[in-house]
């Protein structure tokens, strides 16, 4: 175990050397690749790497979360974004028991909805709309007792306008889960790959590669379940360079760094960390309360001089029988949040009320 672990901290380590500072969003395509699959995941800070149920939402980020527990599990996903931007995931999971491997599908999308087209003159000339697709496969399977190695790949399908693009993205995960000592640890490479064809020729640009660790403890004395997640390991230094952070002398007009390196490093390391907890109440868990809390997007959209939850998410999740809803809460800014909702359920329901009615 020792090795191991030390072989998983070495590998990231090693990836940790792009060192300029530079903002994190806004510098790929297929931006929507990164948006949460569903409202769980949403309640807790953007990130679930580090379980592993029955849950099928969570192999679209995680394909080593796969397993039998997932068989026949569908998730209809959708999340009231900011603007009006529509945005979902529909998901479904397969366990082959010949092959000891749980496979599972789904597909990803955004639409931003309606635009007017204007000319140089500002004249309204028309409309356009403009949306994306991820189509995901994927499979997981347990290797030893304690370690699951997952992969997905996703065709993505992209069109802004006139512009299209169309490329492919993969994923690949390993996950350590100890039930006896209820602690997992998931090491996950995310959207490796890349454009077939670019918006505009010669002009390729990357997509949002990111290399992610995290560690979930679930306590033993108290239903409740803490996660740390790592993201963007593949570089340390993930500051933005404010100007705001600048002052000018009265007379002079020169620049007074107000720099504190010591603080400017523990900033940077926390943008690097989400943490989120998961009350699992009642018996069968059926009742499970959602906290998170992403210290990225709360540096990154909070409003200078401004209180706000930026940064801050919270959701519950509910069991009825054979059907799972989730609600989470993200907040992003002053201007707003997002809401999404998930419902759940085996496709074996669909099956059992159509022989209850074939009659």
């Amino acid at each position: 175990m020792k090795i191991n672990l030390t072989l998983i901290i070495g590998i990231i380590l090693l990836f940790c050397l792009e060192t300029n500072a530079q903002v994190v969003g806004g510098r790929h395509v297929y931006e929507f690749l990164d948006a949460p699959s569903s409202a769980r995941i949403t309640a807790l800070g953007g990130n679930l790497i580090t379980v592993q149920d029955d849950d099928i939402a969570l192999a679209y980020a995680n394909p080593a979360a796969l397993n039998e527990q997932m068989h026949q599990q569908l998730s209809f996903n959708y999340n009231f974004h900011l603007a009006d931007i529509h945005n979902g995931y529909v998901g479904y999971g397969h366990h082959i028991e010949k092959w000891k491997t749980t496979i599972h599908g789904g597909v990803q999308y955004i639409n931003y909805g309606e635009f007017e087209e204007t000319n140089a003159l500002g004249d309204i000339i028309g409309t356009f709309e403009a949306a994306e697709y991820a189509f995901t496969i994927g499979a997981g399977r347990k290797l030893y007792d304690k370690m699951t190695l997952g992969a997905n790949f996703k065709f993505v399908s992209s069109n802004l306008e006139s512009y299209s693009s169309i490329g492919l993205a993969a994923d690949a995960s390993a996950m350590y889960r100890d039930t006896a000592s209820r602690f997992t640890a998931t090491l996950v490479f995310r959207n490796i790959g890349g454009q077939f064809t670019n918006y505009r020729q010669d002009n390729r640009e990357p997509i949002p590669f990111d290399i992610q660790f995290g560690v979930s403890k679930k306590l033993k004395h108290l239903p409740f379940r803490l996660s740390i997640i790592a993201h963007n390991l593949q570089r340390w230094n993930i500051l933005y360079d404010d100007p705001n952070l600048e002052q000018t002398t009265i007379f002079t007009g020169d620049n007074i760094s107000t720099e504190n390196q010591f603080g400017d490093w523990v900033d940077n390391l926390f943008r690097h960390v989400i943490f989120n907890g998961e009350f699992l109440l009642g018996k069968k868990e059926n009742l499970r309360l959602r906290v998170g809390y992403n210290h990225l997007r709360r540096q990154e959209l909070t409003v200078a001089g401004l209180r706000s939850t930026a940064g801050f998410s919270f959701g519950f999740g509910i069991k009825i029988k054979t059907f799972r809803l989730d609600y989470g809460s993200g907040s992003y800014h002053l201007a707003g949040g997002t809401s999404h909702l998930t419902i759940s359920t085996p496709l074996s329901f669909f099956s059992s009320r159509k022989k209850v009615k074939g009659f």
